[in-house]
């Protein structure tokens, strides 16, 4: 897959659940930008993900890219956090072929730039398929459990009957 831009959820979530290796597995290299980097590293500091993160950084699949179009940014920041805003901005800018984002409003947004989005749930998904993972309903459980975070009762569902495991 081409250019990848990940917000810091996807990152955060999915290595919380000891899962963020699917990201490398399943595209090789995942950009991010400054203000991702600046949540999950540098402010999230002896949290779940900074370490991880700053390594994958170090190890060459996370790359920190800079929008070039600050007024979108600022544009975009109106609605959003500065996270966020950044990777809509970068996303819109290079084109991006996926745009890894979980938040409500920043979906909905990026849907109004056209931009592929997937997220947690999404990714996990894909794991089931390529057997990468044994069951989605434990990676659920385990992302609701461990990784507090929210899935709505019928995503989860969903998600469970699009892998025919209900």
């Amino acid at each position: 897959m081409g250019l990848v831009i990940s917000d810091s959820s996807t990152l955060i979530h999915l290595e919380r659940i000891d899962r963020l290796e699917l990201l490398r597995s399943f595209y090789a290299r995942i950009i991010i930008t400054p203000a991702v980097w600046g949540e999950v590293v540098e402010q999230g500091k002896g949290r779940t993900g900074a370490a991880e993160v700053a390594n994958a950084h170090d190890a060459g699949w996370i790359e920190v890219i800079s929008p070039a179009e600050d007024s979108l940014v600022r544009l975009l920041g109106r609605d959003l956090g500065d996270g966020e805003a950044e990777v809509i901005a970068l996303a819109v800018e290079r084109h991006a072929d996926l745009v890894l984002i979980d938040e409500w409003e920043a979906r909905r947004i990026a849907d109004l730039y056209g931009l592929t989005k997937t997220g947690v749930v999404g990714i996990l998904i894909r794991a089931k398929q390529e057997g990468e993972i044994d069951l989605l309903r434990t990676e659920l459980d385990r992302l609701r459990d461990a990784g507090q975070f929210w899935i709505e009762d019928r995503l989860y569902h969903q998600a469970l009957v699009a892998v025919r495991e209900e």
